[in-house]
């Protein structure tokens, strides 16, 4: 079991009374359909990041479906998602008695008043605390060093890895293992591993859709592998294992293949009772030049 530890925090937000909570909350004008302002809060360079979407759709996709826990969720980043209103369509394809399943859409306008889709998600729900207990694997947690023996977004030397917003660092608590950290002392490792405690910078714990942000939330595995500049998602796709124990997360994602311009990312996260509780893969644009 991981050693003990916590994120610190004055007073620990609760899941349901948070900034992300607050921030993914989706206000429904009528059935299908959910308003939403994106908070510049999550923002990495000029665009929203990709996993707080992920859990914005979430969220309304909970709200319309019979089910209330996200088991697999697929989407298609179509173009980037700016800061201000969007709206929501969702879409019921299936409700069975132990899964349902429903697409939805992320529209926002551009600076013609046309209305521009962004992202498109195709996800089953079902029961998290209604799986059995029975677990047979040969994954096994990542090993990181003890939290004080790691770096996070603060410790960071004062250049930054590629220009604009980092509004999202600053509701994240990263602490990432020196080994995959070359990258910012200008030494990449070429390996393609990353590595991190994860939580949410307010205490708050996780739950299903801050899953879906941790998937996404850590430096691309681009950097150590010697490139610089972002590294937007083209797909994501995140199975939802368990409901994750309280305490911090491990998070550990790796590329094994960059190729024709794009690579994979295949991320583990796992809970402070060393449980497997989400996996993702994503296809992603590597910017060569």
């Amino acid at each position: 079991m991981a050693e003990a530890t916590s994120i610190p925090a004055a007073a620990p937000a609760s899941i349901g009374d948070s900034e992300f909570d607050r921030d993914t909350a989706v206000t429904r004008r009528e059935p299908g359909v959910y308003d939403i302002e994106l908070s510049a809060g999550w923002t990495i360079i000029n665009a929203v990041n990709g996993g707080y979407l992920l859990a914005v759709l979430g969220r309304a996709l909970a709200d319309a479906l019979p089910h209330s826990d996200p088991f697999t969720v697929s989407a298609h980043y179509l173009t980037a998602s700016h800061p201000g209103p969007a709206v929501i369509r969702t879409d019921t394809a299936r409700a069975g008695r132990t899964l349902s399943t429903g697409q939805a859409s992320l529209f926002q306008y551009d600076e013609e008043g046309r209305e521009v889709e962004r992202i498109r998600v195709l996800a089953s729900y079902g029961d998290l605390d209604a799986l059995p207990d029975d677990v047979r694997t040969t994954a096994k947690p990542p090993a990181l060093p003890p939290l004080e023996q790691c770096f996070g977004p603060q410790d960071a030397p004062d250049h930054r890895p590629v220009p604009g917003s980092s509004a999202i660092s600053d509701r994240l608590f990263l602490k990432l293992d020196p080994s995959t950290l070359g990258w910012a002392l200008g030494q990449p490792s070429g390996k393609g591993e990353m590595r991190s405690w994860f939580g949410l910078a307010d205490g708050r714990d996780a739950d299903p859709f801050s899953l879906l942000l941790a998937v996404d939330a850590l430096p691309p595995t681009a950097f150590e592998l010697g490139l610089s500049g972002w590294v937007p998602t083209v797909e994501l796709t995140v199975h939802v294992r368990a409901r994750p124990a309280p305490g911090p997360l491990r998070v550990s994602i790796t590329t094994r293949n960059l190729a024709g311009g794009f690579l994979e990312e295949d991320a583990e996260v796992w809970d402070s009772e060393d449980r497997l509780v989400a996996q993702s893969r994503q296809l992603a644009r590597a910017r060569l030049s």
